[in-house]
């Protein structure tokens, strides 16, 4: 069961949304930086392991599945284990993990969401698509900042509690997960948070001006993935205006 963080941690500057959409797509996320040991000897894993985290630095979200070319299950826990008793890492929720960045009037802070997305992914080789009110957020399309952040997966359902942020993965189906990854899964996600009836010309406009012209090009190729309501808004705004 896990504890309770403590109240002197603070969320990431960065919070739950991000300047640039993209960032929260990249997942899974890049491994952990490290090259393989030959075999276990006595602090050979501790080793690689502090090794690793040295080079990604703070900030970084990794679980065991990250270290598990450097040794044994069993190892790695050990080490894990010895590292949060040391304040070296801090467990930030089951499973996870994260070396602390420090603001100077803020104090320890949490890490980031596109760090736990990508450490969640990794874990369980994931897809995960921003969906609801975070989706329709990070397209700019609302203002409202989620308390709750959810996402479609093709893994199992699960809530991740970290301080006062809660991430929701709801497992979906295939159909929903094949533009996951891509600008148009996360447009879809958006527009059927709105629902058809409130996305006017102006919401329609302010995506345009949100995507690229590669963006709207990749709506228009996905449209057909979409339901028929919003698959027509997307070639909408996938239209050359100029």
């Amino acid at each position: 069961m896990d504890t309770p963080m403590s109240s002197g941690l603070v969320l990431s500057e960065k919070r739950a949304i991000f300047s640039d959409m993209r960032t929260i797509m990249k997942v899974p996320g890049e491994p952990l930086p490290a090259k393989p040991i030959p075999a276990e000897k006595p602090g050979s894993v501790d080793a690689a392991i502090r090794a690793v985290l040295s080079a990604a630095g703070a900030g970084r979200v990794f679980s065991p599945v990250d270290f598990a070319h450097l040794g044994s299950r069993a190892a790695i826990d050990k080490v894990l284990s010895r590292l949060t008793a040391s304040g070296t890492i801090r467990r930030v929720a089951r499973g996870l993990y994260d070396v602390p960045r420090t603001h100077a009037t803020m104090g320890r802070l949490l890490p980031s969401t596109e760090e736990i997305a990508s450490a969640i992914a990794n874990r369980g080789s994931l897809r995960l698509q921003p969906s609801g009110a975070y989706a329709a957020n990070l397209l700019g399309l609302t203002e409202q900042v989620p308390i709750k952040l959810a996402f479609l997966t093709d893994g199992n359902s699960r809530t991740i509690a970290i301080g006062s942020q809660t991430i929701i993965l709801k497992h979906t189906t295939p159909r929903n997960m094949a533009t996951a990854g891509r600008i148009s899964g996360m447009a879809i996600q958006a527009l059927r948070h709105l629902g058809r009836i409130h996305v006017d010309a102006q919401v329609i406009a302010r995506l345009k001006r949100r995507l690229t012209p590669e963006d709207r090009a990749v709506l228009q190729d996905d449209a057909a993935l979409a339901p028929a309501w919003i698959a027509d808004i997307m070639r909408h705004v996938a239209q050359d205006d100029g």
